[in-house]
């Protein structure tokens, strides 16, 4: 098991150290400087600018100083915000963005395993086509177009839910039905066709035969391993919550990282971008290693054993 986790470690690092190297490529092969836009077009005050945040240096020194404000965990100051440091956007805008992915990632587990559940319990029946046909329009509908509608119709139209901000729960709900719908169908429908499968099993037979409940019969002995795909596609679920998160932040205007991002990337203010970059990337590829290890807790026949055994 250890040799497995160092093995995991070492990929985890050098799959960082790739996107970290890919992020400083096409940060550097965009032509132009950051401060070209700047109101003042004194030269010698955009090459003191360019000294001061060293982007005068060699590309393999600023490449070789980004590695070391990653490793220390100080990614500098912002250039368009010079009086915050990129650090501070990140404790300030990542528990919000953070709040708002958990509780996505919550909800479209929980609503998405229940709709698949009585999709399969009632197969071919009312239900069933009611499930998947609300599965077929989450997963048709894309999230920024869903959340314009929410805003239009839930909160300019009928003013159910406040719209904008983050203070408080009621703010949460429209932003994380938007997010949470897409993800939802897709285990919805995942979990009803194993679920289909799973029923039909010798093991289910029998305990029917032994006069078990259909309750404890789908919670206890097919709920676990129908639950196995939904599992296995999480780590990609995780991707797409995590930086869709990005788009809903900016049209429900929720002071997440998102709005940091997206203002970096129009404003060319590179410690932001770079820095972003490489803590979400980081905190992704940690996820999907806790993911594989659910994986391996949830199917005990997932061993791990030494090459040629």
């Amino acid at each position: 098991m250890l040799r497995y986790l160092l093995k995991r470690l070492l990929i985890m690092v050098v799959t960082l150290w790739i996107i970290i190297t890919l992020t400083f490529v096409l940060m550097v092969s965009i032509p132009g400087s950051p401060f070209n836009s700047e109101k003042s077009s004194n030269e010698i005050v955009q090459a003191n600018l360019e000294r001061h945040y060293n982007l005068d240096e060699p590309y393999y020194v600023q490449y070789l100083l980004y590695i070391k404000s990653i490793v220390t965990f100080d990614f500098g100051p912002s250039i368009k915000q010079p009086n915050q440091s990129v650090n501070d956007l990140l404790a300030r805008g990542f528990p919000i963005s953070f709040e708002l992915g958990i509780v996505t990632i919550i909800v479209a587990v929980f609503s998405g395993i229940i709709l698949g559940i009585l999709a399969a319990l009632k197969h071919n029946g009312f239900i069933d086509y009611l499930m998947m046909g609300i599965a077929v329009l989450g997963i048709s509908i894309p999230n920024f177009i869903l959340a314009t509608l929410l805003i239009q119709q839930l909160a300019v139209k009928f003013s159910i839910f406040p719209v904008a901000t983050w203070s408080s729960p009621a703010h949460m709900v429209l932003p994380v039905l938007a997010l949470a719908t897409g993800p939802m169908a897709i285990i919805a429908r995942l979990t009803r066709s194993t679920m289909l499968e799973v029923l039909t099993q010798d093991y289910i037979k029998m305990a029917k035969a032994k006069g078990l409940s259909p309750w404890k019969i789908t919670i206890k002995h097919a709920l676990r391993n129908a639950l196995m795909p939904v599992v296995t596609i999480m780590g990609t679920l995780l991707a797409g919550i995590l930086t869709g998160t990005f788009v809903i932040e900016q049209i429900f205007a929720i002071p997440g990282m998102g709005k940091y991002f997206v203002e970096s990337i129009n404003q060319r203010d590179y410690p932001v971008i770079m820095g972003t970059t490489v803590f979400y990337s980081a905190f992704l590829i940690f996820m999907l290693f806790l993911v594989d290890i659910a994986y391996g807790i949830l199917d005990p026949r997932i061993k791990v054993h030494k090459e040629g055994e």
